[in-house]
């Protein structure tokens, strides 16, 4: 950790939730005036698209029906972790990019003065920004562990977002038909070929994150594969869980935030419809507070 070049992680799986609490952040950076340099957790992925799929087959034929991008063999643990190590002893670092489509493809061009990368690839690495005022990355693996690397030691904030299981199935399920013209049967396909990586080196970073953010719905999901529709914000509550409730100003967000209310001494519970405002509620002392400690470093 490093009081002079914080390090923010954001985690979850891809559908999660975590493209909300990164635009709280962007709206709290703005407002603030504060300059994050933001790395993408798919940039540390090992494997480009073909040679994903390519691994996957190769796994497959050797009858591991598991190789997933949740685990090791499809990402930079280690590089991850030296990243954040890095940014927190000199506020520099170098990063990459995933491209994703191609918008982001031409984007790179010519930013890359390249024409050879293609949706599916990654840019080449270079130097982030200098001068930034803190590191922020959203992904899959801010808090990752295993046998031989820790990332969330190097963590000042870890954020993490996971609806409740069944709802996060449904999310997927029709993000990928909608997005990614998937049938259903082929993204519970995925969803099973993930499931050991899931348990083994995602959900364990929930319990190392300084706050939770779950969505639960309030009606019927109890079988996923056949939901006609998300449940919506104002279908769900949010249970919001702090690691250490010490010196947190529950009463502040009780009366800020309208209907919430705690169910536990370190968990509060908002509206789903209020999710976005209860981040920005919450987050921004903690940024006011890291932003002063960096001061003073």
């Amino acid at each position: 950790m490093s009081l002079k070049h914080p390090v923010i992680a954001v985690t979850g799986s891809s559908g999660a939730g975590t493209t909300t609490v990164k635009r709280a952040f962007e709206n709290i950076f703005r407002r603030e005036g504060m300059t994050a340099a933001v790395v993408e957790g798919d940039s540390l992925h090992s494997l480009d698209r073909k040679a994903f799929r390519n691994a996957v087959a190769s796994a497959a034929q050797d009858c591991n029906y598991s190789f997933s991008h949740f685990g090791p063999e499809a990402n930079h643990f280690d590089k991850i972790e030296a990243m954040f190590k890095q940014y927190g002893e000199t506020g520099m670092c170098k990063r990459r990019y995933y491209v994703h489509s191609e918008e982001e493809a031409e984007q790179h061009n010519q930013h890359f003065g390249k024409t050879d990368l293609v949706p599916g690839v990654f840019t080449p690495w270079e130097d982030i920004e200098p001068n930034s005022d803190l590191l922020f990355y959203e992904g899959l693996h801010g808090l990752v562990a295993d046998e031989e690397i820790d990332a969330g030691k190097y963590v000042d904030l870890g954020i993490g977002v996971v609806p409740v299981v069944n709802l996060e199935w449904i999310q997927k399920i029709h993000r990928d038909k909608a997005e990614r013209g998937y049938s259903a049967e082929a993204t519970v396909d995925t969803i099973l070929r993930r499931m050991p990586d899931y348990v083994k080196y995602i959900t364990p970073q929930f319990s190392r994150t300084h706050i939770n953010f779950q969505r639960v719905a309030t009606v019927d999901t109890s079988n996923p594969f056949i939901a006609r529709d998300i449940p919506t914000p104002d279908e769900s509550f949010v249970v919001i869980r702090f690691s250490d409730p010490k010196g947190v100003n529950f009463p502040y967000y009780l009366q800020m935030i309208h209907d919430s209310f705690m169910s536990r001494a370190n968990t509060l519970v908002v509206p789903g419809g209020k999710m976005s405002f209860a981040m920005e509620v919450i987050l921004t002392p903690i940024m006011h507070e890291m932003i002063e400690k960096k001061k003073k470093a």
